[in-house]
């Protein structure tokens, strides 16, 4: 296993860019099942993540080739129906080849997904509108199999908007004849990202980024090109890590409206946030969507500016988008341990979710957790000490403390972190962080 090593108190300068969303990323190669055709996807970012959704496809029966950033896929054989748990334990994405999979196929089987340990996140959402659709589920030996005569369109409302079931649906009734409405949908903009797929490979879809969503299946999907958004949880986080060590940081490659909420607290709490290129220059983010052709994006930048004091403390309760993002509260978390007075955090989507206080009070944060919530009373210093990772973003957040800290930070476990961050030393490395990754 490979640690990060990490001297604090050192500001940050210079330029990061941005890599592609892994979230919404994962289920657009998912939708590359939808057809047979081939599909070239640009701005994938290099996670362990995609890696295993590159092992998953291939042993699906799809032939891909990943390198620089660029992931294309073709179908070079009859498809599988069954996703094993050997396949899906690593990622709890794999279900999204369950939509593609039963709106082709008209049957699916798969092994309930793996993932984090970030508290449940079950299915159940899912396979209900499935049902809708006129799917039947079964369960044997711990597999989940939908299966259906005849889909159908419907109408159907999420009794919660879940995002993955949200993209999953939307896949499904791609290949469904008729219109499906979808209610009470997940607003993120990786769901518009994945409609903007959707509607290249010949799939109608209207109302992304709303509540209501509205698909017009088709018999066949085409080919596609596309290129994936930039990565918002990313963003957020580089924000927060140059907020807690100070300095001046150009983000490239992102945009303000990806990361509104948490840009609205830094701002509370003493930061200076800006668009790194004027409007005029880099408007904000434009999709310009063809039938087949790729979109042409132009995305701007962000300019975070802090001078290392400590930040006014600012409470957070994390939502559904446009709300503040449940992937940002533990590096928020992070950046509130140093905060001059008490915050209030509270945990609304997952329970246990606050595994990653108690590696920085070994750092020297004053946390007290109870249930979903957590009171961080801000403490003068930091202190470098031995972490460990428990998940992705946990491990986001102990780097953003690191950063603040005086002393030296060995973060172990950091292979939760490389699922969500591309080449992160490397970035923090020419920003003018002291950090190197070693052989534990």
């Amino acid at each position: 296993m490979d640690n990060f090593i990490i001297h604090g108190s050192k500001s940050l300068r210079g330029e990061v860019k941005i890599s592609g969303s892994k979230n919404a990323a994962l289920p657009i190669l998912a939708a590359t099942m939808l057809t047979r055709e081939k599909c070239e996807i640009r701005n994938v970012p290099d996670l362990m993540d995609i890696k295993s959704t590159f092992e998953l496809l291939n042993y699906m029966g799809k032939k891909c080739f990943f390198g620089f950033n660029v992931f294309s896929v073709e179908e070079a054989s009859a498809l599988k129906q069954h996703a094993p748990y050997d396949m899906v334990r690593k990622m709890r994405a794999s279900v999204l080849v369950a939509g593609p999979l039963l709106a082709r196929f008209k049957k699916v089987r798969f092994s309930l997904p793996g993932g984090c340990s970030i508290g449940v996140r079950p299915i159940d959402i899912h396979l209900e509108a499935f049902q809708k659709l006129g799917a039947q589920v079964s369960y044997e030996r711990g597999d989940v199999i939908v299966s259906a005569a005849k889909l159908k369109s419907a109408r159907l409302k999420f009794r919660f908007p879940s995002v993955g079931a949200t993209e999953n649906l939307m896949m499904c009734a791609a290949l469904i004849k008729g219109t499906t409405v979808l209610e009470n949908c997940a607003r993120e903009p990786e769901i518009a990202d994945l409609a903007g797929a959707l509607r290249c490979m010949g799939a109608v879809v209207e109302g992304e980024g709303a509540a209501t969503i509205k698909i017009c299946g088709r018999d066949a999907l085409k080919g596609l090109k596309y290129s994936v958004m930039p990565d918002r949880i990313e963003t957020g986080t580089f924000m927060l890590i140059a907020a807690a060590a100070g300095g001046k940081l150009k983000l490239l490659n992102t945009d303000l409206r990806l990361v509104e909420a948490v840009t609205r607290g830094l701002k509370k709490a003493g930061v200076k946030i800006s668009t790194a290129c004027p409007p005029e220059a880099q408007p904000t983010p434009v999709r310009e969507f063809g039938r087949r052709a790729a979109p042409k994006l132009r995305w701007g930048g962000i300019t975070v500016e802090a001078n290392g004091c400590r930040p006014a403390p600012i409470g957070v309760a994390t939502k559904p988008y446009p709300g503040f993002p449940t992937d940002l509260q533990a590096p928020w978390m992070a950046f509130m341990a140093r905060a001059r007075g008490e915050s209030l955090i509270h945990e609304a989507i997952f329970e246990n979710r606050f595994i990653h206080a108690a590696e920085l009070m070994r750092m020297g944060a004053d946390i007290t957790v109870t249930d979903r919530k957590a009171v961080v009373r801000g403490v003068k210093r930091l202190l470098g000490a031995p972490v460990m990772a428990s998940d992705i973003r946990a491990g986001a957040a102990l780097i953003v403390a690191a950063a603040a800290a005086r002393g030296i930070t060995v973060i172990k476990r950091v292979y939760h972190i490389d699922r969500g961050y591309e080449k992160i030393e490397d970035k923090l490395r020419l920003a003018g962080m002291r950090i190197e990754r070693v052989k534990a």
